[in-house]
């Protein structure tokens, strides 16, 4: 059955994929992007062109938000999917991040997501129904030197979905996350780097490493075929076609040799949730979308 999907952050490559497998597997699909008539001109017309609509949404906007889910909404006659996929990266010393830095960071990566979401929960709940795919990270789950900024904000974003799943499966509404590992995509040439160079001065050799650590980590990725961006438009695929009720809480997506130690974390977590909610009561909350 098509679906019709608002999908965020499509200028990107994940975006931009994501949309491309969704348009072939029969869905309707409004693509959200910041500046479509000017910077991302490209982009938009690119994914005009395979059919999707295109819509313009600076996630760190209230007023923009609002317009641009609901120019969705109209365009295409409803919404039964969110999928929140703008996002930003980082990299590097965290000690020589600005406040102002992490501020931003969190602006995009999770105050957007929830100001998306906002804008679309009246519809959903009118309709008793709806699905939110958040596409997080495995960085989300697990810590690596240099990603400091970057996986607080994912862990925040897990957080944030994981209060949503609970709150919302009374009103008919699925949420779903996405974890990718690292793909070779642009997202790399485009983090955020430490913005206090003064700090940074002060950290002598150390503060060399990361530079050297990202292009190792880039290189080993380029060189693994089987880590494919589009197996990420390919997960939302698959969550977006089951049905209601019967989806994964989380999907990781990666075949660097990540996933099965993360796999194991997650299922863990899930277990010690169900202990948890069923201690207190609320073991309903979450039986309305399974781990």
């Amino acid at each position: 059955m098509s679906s019709k999907i608002l999908i965020t952050g499509t200028n990107g490559t994940f975006g931009r994929l994501t949309v491309e497998t969704l348009i072939a597997g029969g869905h309707q699909v409004a693509a959200a992007m910041r500046a479509p008539e000017t910077r991302n001109r490209n982009a938009a017309r690119a994914l005009r062109d395979l059919g999707a609509t295109i819509v313009a949404i600076d996630v760190t906007d209230d007023t923009s938000v609002e317009a641009g889910t609901k120019a969705a909404i109209d365009a295409l006659g409803g919404l039964d999917v969110l999928v929140n996929n703008a996002g930003i990266g980082a990299h590097g010393i965290q000690e020589a991040f600005t406040p102002q830095q992490l501020l931003d960071l969190y602006d995009i990566n999770v105050v957007g997501t929830h100001r998306v979401t906002r804008a679309v929960l009246p519809h959903f709940r009118d309709e008793h129904s709806g699905l939110i795919v958040n596409v997080s990270s495995l960085l989300g789950r697990l810590i690596i030197p240099f990603y400091g900024p970057y996986s607080a904000a994912k862990f925040a974003l897990e957080a944030l979905t994981e209060t949503y799943r609970v709150e919302l499966g009374g009103f008919g509404v699925d949420v779903a996350l996405v974890e990718p590992g690292g793909f070779a995509t642009p997202f790399y040439t485009g983090l955020a780097l430490p913005g206090d160079q003064e700090r940074l001065a002060t950290l002598g050799e150390f503060a060399k490493i990361p530079a050297g650590a990202l292009a190792g980590y880039v290189h080993s990725i380029e060189a693994n075929p089987a880590q494919d961006p589009a197996l990420v438009g390919e997960a939302i695929l698959g969550i977006i076609d089951t049905p209601a009720g019967a989806r994964a809480f989380r999907t990781i997506v990666d075949r660097s040799g990540v996933a099965e130690a993360v796999e194991s974390h997650n299922a863990a977590t899930e277990t010690m949730l169900r202990t948890i909610y069923a201690a207190m009561g609320m073991s309903g909350m979450l039986a309305l979308n399974r781990g």
